[in-house]
């Protein structure tokens, strides 16, 4: 998953949680394996070959499942929600110096879901069009790990992928978890802490992966109209966390927040009808997530 990864579980015996751990880790492994860009060997890669040759290809009912998803995310956002951008992402990743406007253009013609033909089972691309569901598959993967676990019996833990998370439920003694929302500026110094007893909880924002060039820093959220990353500097929010009943929505939720211009972000978070919290630019805490704001000094 590219990221630290935890599962931590309640149970009457230690051989019951390293069972269940296992098929945890097991299907998170699985996903990785299917769904990741960065593996030339993955069921990603092949596909996308066999997408871009004529007729297409027929896909699996898991992928169908994620990509209808991901249609309905790019119909909501306006085409701000986009699985196509990883010709963005790349050339972000890739150099030390801000891209010029011909490198973000040949980039940007790489990319654009309306340029997909789907009709819910058969996928053809353009050449040079590739998939990065890295703002799917995690979310989605939490979810798969957690629902693994609570069809075992496990009711009390949660599955941790990279800060996405599930919780299946809160301590054996009713305590919630006590969760701290992150400085967006001060990664050490938490804004807020949250209690929670159990659902999906995702954050997104510009602090945890990012490119620094000439002193300024670059998120990995790219907007697929400008080809530019999303965040302070383009007038939007620098942080969003949010509650949902499962970690793909709260993921979704989050990143549709950050690539909406900060004022249309929170109110669409308002009409989320979730709890959410956002850090603005300022460090303005806006949001009815936090149970306990903690002062920055």
């Amino acid at each position: 998953m590219g990221c630290p990864c935890e599962i931590k579980l309640y149970a009457e015996t230690g051989a019951i949680a390293r069972h269940g751990f296992k098929s945890a880790e097991t299907e998170v492994h699985r996903l990785d394996l299917k769904y990741s860009h960065y593996r030339e060997d993955s069921h990603l890669a092949r596909m996308q070959k066999w997408a871009a040759r004529p007729g297409g290809v027929d896909v699996d009912g898991e992928t169908a499942a994620l990509f209808n998803y991901a249609q309905t995310q790019f119909d909501i956002s306006e085409g701000m929600f986009d699985i196509t951008t990883r010709a963005l992402s790349a050339l972000w990743d890739s150099i030390k110096t801000i891209p010029d406007e011909q490198q973000i253009y040949a980039a940007l013609k790489k990319t654009g879901w309306d340029r997909v033909q789907w009709n819910g089972r058969n996928l053809q691309v353009p050449a040079g069009l590739e998939f990065d569901l890295g703002g799917v598959v995690k979310e989605y993967a939490v979810d798969r790990a957690a629902g693994l676990l609570i069809k075992a019996g496990f009711r009390s833990g949660y599955v941790d992928l990279g800060g996405d998370l599930y919780f299946l439920g809160p301590h054996p003694d009713g305590r919630p978890w006590k969760v701290g929302i992150r400085n967006p500026v001060k990664k050490n110094d938490p804004v807020a802490a949250v209690d929670l007893y159990s659902g999906g909880l995702a954050s997104s924002g510009d602090y945890e992966r990012y490119s620094e060039i000439d002193g300024s820093r670059y998120g990995h959220i790219i907007s697929p109209r400008t080809g530019w990353p999303v965040g302070p500097g383009a007038c939007g929010l620098s942080a969003v966390s949010t509650l949902a009943p499962s970690c793909l929505l709260a993921g979704s939720v989050s990143t549709l927040a950050m690539l909406f211009p900060s004022e249309k972000g929170i109110s669409f978070l308002k009409q989320s009808g979730l709890r959410w919290l956002s850090i603005g630019a300022d460090q303005a805490i806006n949001g009815t997530l936090a149970s306990d704001p903690i002062a920055s000094e």
